[in-house]
């Protein structure tokens, strides 16, 4: 968030009033508050398909920060939106007034009573934070949504989350024993159950909820349906004498309209000691669905279906057409296997095929499927876009195959596709629907099916949300659930809470209309002129921005050896240096109404100035972000006829400085030890703790040509990419692979020579954003390759971020031309070469450690699956890091950049290097990977290939 009095002057697009609002909020709170442009535009947006602008965020201190932040608002008469991790799919974590942002301070476990198994925490905290600190005492909490690794506990208790668990521990709303809330009118309560706990309310409040309950007790006995996953409306019910008058409950899921959440004791749960995940699969989904609830008397901790249109192809899947996760616990790994097996065996004929996981890392590889699905749902098998807004109705379980038969057939009746997937053995269906949302008649079909949908809900039972609360997705269609008198009850509990209307308007009460706010309105109608192809996108790049549904699997907190995305926001913690925080900044700019200068935005500028480029949310952001990409456009536009920064001519334009160099790099080498390289630092823009890497004397391309030609190998050839980090930089690595290919029985070849301007991949270019040099550079690389190509001989190319920009960037920068992607499709690494083209082939045995970084790019882009098997067959043992070095290519030599650098690779991979034993291997095969290591550590790290070539006979 930006400074806690900024409003940037008149840039901000901010309404009358803002400026002077944020100055009586930032005199009256400790914490941050920011009218800028660019923090209001990171909370436009949730996870679902709306949008609202606030005029204001605040990150409150503590409780007297959110007391002073509703006075102030209060007596302006401005509304407040209470907000978690903002993955809300229903809109509620969007709205007008003031956004109170929780999780950068309110984030703190009060207490943890391991004998009683409950937790005190504040708003703010992240669940997995919370079950990591349970944990440690055989505990967790039971509620565990996809998003369990940055959803806050204020926005579970906000939307009664639940998650896969809930077959065994129910909804939030179980779990849930007091919540102490602020009203908007400003007054402080503890809910808590029972009688007791509602005498200790304000007497206003007090009086107000006995007589509504006493008011109509026949009312609120019949007119809820029973079914475990029923999260719409106010759960008024909870407050009858029989359900024990838990007002907890009934304020659990009011989705920040009645209160203000600022801390809740919940309860834990003790999990099995040991888990066994039944994977059976069915004929179709209809078969799966009918099958789920038959298998809740075995009382498993999950019953969890997908289908095959979204599952796709996956390893460790027995044969079918939709497949039930069942997960299975005992006191010991023999007894949760035995009732995993079990029920397999009972669930009998119905089954096509089935299999039990017992290994913990293929169960969490199938439930990484399941938690991606939110994201990747978002698309249709044929690429198309599909949307929230049915995300998760629930019938009673014995009717889910019932009732999925007719939610496809009227997704056909209204000529809509949707991936149904999710709950099944509590009645709960997650959808996407492939809604069209950007024209009116689209629109229109969206509010038709909408209200069909919801009387089919109701006609089975069911519930219009079962998990994710109604929102402004939904509110509007309750009357069908409850009918008029009990919707009526709602507005007179909001009215008793809120008679000001200040908390979250527009929200489950007085709801604004299903199709008012839509967060697609005002992006432009046509696609804007940019460089890159996009084909995933149909060319469009608002409909590459789109992408980000705003799931947040980018806030991820936790480091992860599987995972690199997103390294900024992990060191910093700010929502704009995610990937999720730089696509809303993007898509305002694209709107205009928040960030109203295009592409020359400051606020867009700035958050993806400490973009690293990874390419990680490129494979695991669950549909498939490229913020790379985005940022590369963003910088040919923002930069177009204006000077840039000094970094983008001096390590932008790399290639070039380096040809120029490599005659006097003898000469150079040397004044980079001297104070002169300081000043040469100032000039290009480099930070000054960098050290300047050495030039070689001979590089790569040169040795080649004064090489004696070996005897011809006679076996497949090859054409090896000289790129500039191996050519200029880092010679032994490409010496040392040309020996390691030719061992293998390959015949190695090099592109010829060009003198004047040789070839290079474009990368330096398009990650500063030289779009234009990029592809003339990248044009003259096509031309002399094509025709060396054309009898499928593999590329080999040693730097992975090379590799990665050959087989991504220049067939997207070049979309028109055939032979870019001929080019791209011939793209191998070095280990796939290998693999391929000497599959016989055994490598030396070295038999020690390993540790080191896997390239952000190669995990992209690449995969580095055919790496590890040559670390294994080379008997090299041991995983590398994952996440990223921090110093990715340019990003961590600039100036201003070098402490996200550092922090970045002090998450995984200086610590690994600083642990290993004498004697482990470190590897790299990227040369910024190398270069982080050699300068923030004692070690030095190696590309396979010279660790493979010093092995063979001869050494080196």
């Amino acid at each position: 968030m930006a400074d806690r009095t900024e409003t940037r002057g008149t840039r901000d697009g901010a309404p009358d009033g803002t400026r002077e609002l944020a100055r009586e909020l930032s005199a009256a709170v400790r914490g941050e508050v920011s009218a800028a442009a660019g923090d209001r535009a990171l909370m436009t947006m949730d996870a679902s398909n709306y949008r609202r602008i606030p005029q204001a965020v605040v990150a409150p201190r503590d409780v007297e920060d959110v007391a002073a932040v509703l006075r102030v608002c209060r007596e302006r008469g401005v509304p407040v939106v209470p907000r978690g991790g903002g993955t809300s799919i229903a809109g509620q974590a969007t709205g007008l007034g003031v956004v109170l942002d929780f999780t950068r301070h309110l984030r703190r476990i009060v207490a943890l009573d391991p004998e009683a198994a409950t937790a005190v925490v504040q708003p703010g905290v992240v669940l997995d934070d919370l079950r990591a600190a349970a944990g440690a005492h055989g505990l967790t909490f039971g509620p565990d949504p996809s998003t369990h690794s940055r959803c806050t506990l204020g926005g579970m208790i906000g939307n009664n989350s639940c998650g896969s668990h809930s077959v065994a521990w129910g909804t939030t709303a179980d779990s849930v024993r007091e919540l102490e809330v602020l009203t908007y009118g400003g007054e402080r309560l503890r809910a808590g159950r029972g009688t007791a706990a509602l005498d200790a309310l304000p007497p206003r409040l007090r009086d107000g909820v006995r007589e509504l309950v006493n008011g109509d007790l026949a009312l609120l006995r019949t007119g809820y349906p029973d079914l475990p996953r029923r999260i719409s409306g106010y759960a008024l019910d909870a407050l009858l004498p029989e359900q024990g008058t838990d007002l907890a409950r009934a304020l659990t899921g009011s989705e920040g309209t009645l209160g203000v959440l600022t801390e809740a004791t919940v309860a834990l749960v003790r999990p099995p000691a040991a888990k066994a995940l039944a994977v059976l699969g069915y004929a179709d989904e209809s078969a799966a669905a009918e099958a789920a609830h038959t298998l809740l008397p075995y009382r498993p901790l999950t019953v969890e279906g997908m289908a095959a249109d979204l599952v796709g192809s996956v390893a460790g899947l027995p044969k079918g057409g939709a497949w039930l996760f069942v997960e299975m616990g005992g006191d010991e790994p023999a007894e949760a296997l035995a009732h995993a097996e079990k029920l397999c065996r009972d669930a009998g004929t119905a089954t096509t095929d089935h299999t039990v996981v017992t290994d913990p890392a293929r169960q969490r590889a199938l439930w990484r499927v399941r938690e991606d699905a939110s994201g990747t749902a978002t698309r249709m098998p044929d690429g198309s876009e599909a949307w929230p807004g049915w995300e998760d109705c629930a019938v009673p379980p014995a009717r889910l195959g019932p009732y999925l038969r007719d939610f496809r057939s009227l997704l056909a009746q209204h000529g809509l596709r949707g991936t149904p997937y999710g709950h099944f053995g509590d009645g709960c269906i997650h959808v996407r629907i492939d809604f069209d949302l950007l024209t009116a008649p689209g629109i229109r079909r969206f509010r038709e099916f909408s209200g069909d949908l919801a009387e089919l809900v109701v006609a089975h039972g069911g519930s219009l949300s079962g998990e994710h609360g109604d929102g402004q997705a939904r509110a509007e269609l309750l009357p069908k659930m409850y009918g008029p008198e009990l919707v009526g009850l709602f507005g007179r509990f909001k009215d008793l809470w809120d008679p000001a209307g200040g908390l979250n308007p527009g929200m489950l009460v007085r709801p604004d209309r299903m199709d008012d706010n839509l967060r697609f309105a005002p992006l432009p109608k046509r696609p804007v002129d940019v460089e890159f192809g996009y084909p995933h996108d149909g060319g469009d790049f608002s409909a590459a921005v789109r992408r980000c549904v705003g799931v947040a699997k980018c806030r991820n907190a936790a480091p992860s050896a599987s995972a690199v995305m997103c390294p900024s926001y992990r060191a910093t913690g700010e929502e704009r240096h995610s990937t999720r925080g730089r696509a809303r900044l993007l898509h305002e700019m694209l709107a205009g109404e928040v960030v109203t200068d295009g592409w020359r935005s400051e606020e867009v500028r700035d958050a993806l100035d400490l973009c690293l480029s990874c390419k990680g949310c490129r494979s695991d952001c669950p549909v498939g972000v490229d913020m790379a990409t985005y940022k590369a456009e963003f910088l040919h536009h923002h930069y177009a006829g204006r000077l840039r920064p000094a970094a983008h001519y001096s390590m932008g334009r790399l290639p070039r400085w380096l040809h120029a160099a490599a005659p006097v790099a003898s000469l150079l080498n040397a004044l980079a030890r001297t104070p002169l390289a300081g000043a040469a630092k100032r000039l290009g823009g480099i930070a000054p703790q960098r050290a300047i890497p050495e030039v070689a004397t001979e590089p790569f391309v040169r040795w080649w040509a004064k090489r004696s030609p070996a005897p011809a190998p006679g076996g497949p050839a090859l054409l090896l990419w000289p790129d500039t980090f191996t050519n200029y930089l880092a010679p032994e690595a490409g010496r040392a692979a040309v020996r390691v290919l030719e061992a293998a029985g390959l015949s190695v070849r090099l592109p010829p020579a060009q003198r004047r301007r040789p070839l290079c991949c474009g990368l330096t270019y398009v990650s500063t954003g030289q779009l234009d040099q990029a592809r003339a550079v990248m044009r003259r690389t096509v031309n002399a390759l094509d025709p060396l190509l054309t009898d499928g001989t593999p590329l080999t190319v040693l730097e992975p971020s090379c590799a990665a920009a050959l087989r991504t960037d220049l067939p997207e920068l070049l979309p028109d031309d055939p032979r870019a992607a001929r080019l791209a499709a011939s793209v191998r690494t070095f280990a796939q070469t290998l693999e391929e083209q000497a599959p016989t082939w055994e490598p030396p045995r070295l038999d020690r450690p390993a540790v080191g970084q896997t390239h952000c790019h190669q995990h992209a882009v690449l995969g580095e699956a055919a790496e590890q098997r040559l670390r294994e067959r080379a008997g090299l043992a041991g995983g590398l890091s994952g996440g990223c070095c921090g110093l990715a290519g340019n990003f961590g030599f600039e100036r201003g950049h070098y402490d996200v650098s550092v922090a970045c690779a002090e998450e995984q991979l200086l610590p690994s290097v600083r642990e290993a034993a004498p004697g482990t291997e470190v590897l790299a095969d990227g040369f910024s990977c190398r270069t982080q290591i050699a300068q923030l550590t004692d070690r030095r790290a190696r590309h396979l290939a010279e660790v493979l070539a010093e092995a063979l006979p001869g050494g080196r």
